[in-house]
């Protein structure tokens, strides 16, 4: 249930809140000590866990871990005030202003012709921005793909970049084909000895090849494995509960009796 509008915490109230939890004398001894480093994974998981309440269609939930990673902006925001790098309101001004800058269609009355040119001059834009910073001039279709992103989405990045420039398959076929000839490649290391850095060459092909065609069949490929763990997760306990109703655990019987278990539970989860 939302507050009434007058019980409402502002802005400025949480900032404050912020500043106390990290004042040396009377803050909260947790909080002093972490740095921007310390926090930088929680940082992440709240992100997903941002996710896991869209996942799940959990609003009351999904308000809750918002505001759980706006702390996280908050807390970094704090630290690099602490250090006279930036405020917080630095930070509000620098995304406003890029949303406009990369927005001129929105903001400047710019007009595109469709979907693919207003895409092409987003990369632009990001292109002169970069230039602006002094960054090294890169004129590669790769440019400015950030190497501190989840390997996934890293990999999702390259792929819809090298698209740009017409490096991609047509459809989906020659991409299961490629998945294909990928793990049979697997198959052969194994066959020969499973050297450890061939496999991880050859396992890294196939997720790759996962990614992309996880791009091509138009699925979210984070979302398609969040889906995955949770049915696993699902069956698995769903295993452990009959194991128990038959007398002992699920670690005393032997794979047979497990995997049959397992069948068993993914017969419970079609049943209406």
């Amino acid at each position: 249930m939302s507050p009434n509008p007058s019980d409402r915490y502002s802005l400025d109230e949480l900032l404050a809140i912020m500043a106390r939890l990290r004042d040396p004398e009377r803050g909260c001894p947790w909080d002093v000590q972490q740095d921007f480093s310390s926090i930088a994974s929680y940082t992440i998981e709240e992100a997903y866990e941002v996710a896991e309440a869209i996942d799940r269609g959990d609003f009351d939930d999904l308000r809750d871990e918002l505001g759980d990673l706006l702390l996280q902006v908050v807390f970094h925001a704090q630290m690099a005030r602490e250090a006279g790098r930036f405020e917080f309101a630095d930070v509000v001004h620098a995304i406003s202003d890029k949303m406009r800058r990369r927005h001129p269609h929105v903001f400047e009355g710019v007009r595109y012709a469709d979907a693919t040119a207003q895409k092409r001059a987003w990369e632009e834009i990001k292109a002169a921005e970069r230039a602006t910073k002094g960054e090294q001039e890169d004129n590669s279709a790769l440019a400015g793909v950030s190497s501190g992103l989840p390997e996934w989405r890293r990999a999702l990045k390259l792929q819809q970049r090298a698209a740009t420039v017409g490096f991609d398959w047509p459809d989906p076929q020659p991409v299961l084909d490629k998945l294909a000839e990928e793990v049979e490649e697997v198959r052969a290391e194994f066959a020969v000895g499973a050297d450890p850095a061939r496999l991880e060459d050859e396992i890294g092909d196939v997720l790759f090849v996962m990614v992309n065609l996880a791009r091509h069949a138009k699925v979210d490929f984070s979302q398609a494995l969040r889906h995955a763990n949770a049915k696993f997760e699902r069956r698995f306990r769903q295993m452990e509960q009959l194991a128990a109703a038959q007398g002992g655990s699920l670690a005393e019987r032997t794979l047979t009796e497990q995997e049959q278990l397992w069948r068993q539970a993914k017969m419970y989860e079609s049943k209406p």
